[in-house]
């Protein structure tokens, strides 16, 4: 019997920690890839837009 109630509490701990820590820490992390891919994005073509007037 208390190794049933161990492995249930096991099991709900493991899915805590996954839905609670590592995915939430996972998304934020996508999200900052995205702000950074933006901001790369806007001074790239920034520079191309100054480099084609500039001629």
């Amino acid at each position: 019997m208390s190794r049933t109630v161990m492995t249930v509490l096991g099991v709900i701990l493991a899915l805590y920690v996954v839905f609670g820590l590592v995915l939430p820490a996972l998304f934020g992390l996508f999200k900052l890839l995205v702000v950074l891919a933006l901001v790369a994005f806007v001074v790239v073509a920034a520079v191309m837009v100054a480099g084609k007037f500039s001629k």
